[in-house]
């Protein structure tokens, strides 16, 4: 088997495409032949030694990734719900890059008939974290509006189709105009390309009286605005600090420096007088909660079954080529969802 190794963090060129022998499943696990893997941006900080969870929960070396999707190659003693060549989706803490997984089936499920690989590998990480900030923090009501940033991003996207099934009216925020109307397809009801327009007084402007949420992952960027611009008992959600990191692979620690003392401290006197929160999610710290986030991928991907959700567009890249893929992923310039195929094998069906 062939998997990405980071041995230290750095630029891309940490990520070293290495041969490892291939995984023998224990009791109560499986070996996941990957047909593709997820590629997200939480990847790329792991690569530059900035992921909280990584350096807690693992430690260097390491391999990135959070999601494949393949069929079983392996099973363990135990294991009863599971055969060789059942197509399936892997939701992994880390390990993700590779060409072969050994995964505990609490972390498996039924690949949905109607997905290819590539979109089956690419809906786990940015659905769930879209599922458990609407359903788990923000419990939803029909007719609130919501202002999502990164519109044409993976959990944007995710935010917008999950908002139209909870009757929420969205406005999207893309940094592109090649990015319209790709949010405009995943249920936005308004769009503010950013490149072109003033965010701010355009946001106003379609909302008077506020968000009722506001999903945020640019951090020192709109973070303070994003606040300032919720409606009474309205909600941030915060899920990222993108407009903090650097898009060349190289960090700026002065420039990080400066935007962490940048960022806003939200000041519980005056969150109580306004009557407005501040959440967070990060899904890789969300392990104790493992058997709200199988509920969550029970629901999505009934949804995703029935079409009621559907994939996000998904740009690929061969496994050796992770560096690129993650190059492209932190350029702001893509839409949708990248997968890495290992050993160049097409992604289908």
């Amino acid at each position: 088997m062939h998997r990405i190794l980071i041995r230290r963090p750095g630029g891309y060129d940490a990520l070293e495409f290495v041969e490892a022998p291939d995984p023998v499943p224990g009791p109560n696990e499986v070996v996941i032949d990957v047909a593709a893997a997820g590629v997200n941006y939480a990847d790329s900080i792991v690569r530059m030694g900035l992921y909280e969870s990584a350096k807690k929960l693992h430690g260097y070396p390491i391999t990135p990734g959070f999601e494949v999707a393949g069929t079983i190659a392996a099973v363990g003693d135990g294991v009863d719900d599971w055969a060789i060549g059942d197509a399936v989706i892997g939701l992994t803490l880390f390990n993700g890059y590779t060409s072969r997984l050994k995964l505990g089936v609490d972390g498996v499920f039924a690949k949905p008939a109607r997905l290819t690989m590539a979109e089956s590998a690419t809906l786990p990480t940015v659905f769930l974290t879209a599922w458990w900030m609407i359903h788990r923090q923000l419990h939803p009501r029909p007719g609130e509006t919501w202002l999502v940033h990164s519109a044409a991003g993976g959990v944007g996207s995710a935010v917008l189709q999950l908002g139209r099934l909870a009757g929420a009216r969205t406005v999207g925020v893309v940094g592109g105009t090649h990015k319209i109307d790709h949010a405009l397809d995943m249920g936005a009801d308004a769009v503010i390309d950013a490149s072109k327009e003033d965010l701010w007084p355009r946001a106003e402007s379609l909302a008077p009286d506020g968000y009722d949420a506001v999903f945020d992952a640019n951090g020192v960027k709109t973070l303070k605005a994003s606040y300032e611009h919720l409606a009474p008992t309205g909600r941030l959600l915060v899920y990222g600090f993108a407009s903090m990191l650097p898009r060349n692979g190289r960090l700026d620690w002065l420039k990080l420096a400066r935007d962490w003392l940048k960022t806003p401290r939200f000041n519980p006197l005056h969150m109580t007088k306004s009557n407005r929160s501040v959440l967070a999610a990060n899904l890789s710290f969300l392990q104790s909660h493992a058997p709200s986030l199988r509920e969550g991928m029970a629901w999505l991907l009934e949804r995703f079954g029935t079409g009621d959700l559907r994939p996000l567009p998904v740009e690929t890249w061969p496994l050796d080529e992770a560096a690129e893929a993650q190059r492209r992923i932190e350029s702001g310039r893509t839409i949708g969802k990248l997968a890495l195929i290992p050993d160049g094998r097409p992604a289908e069906p």
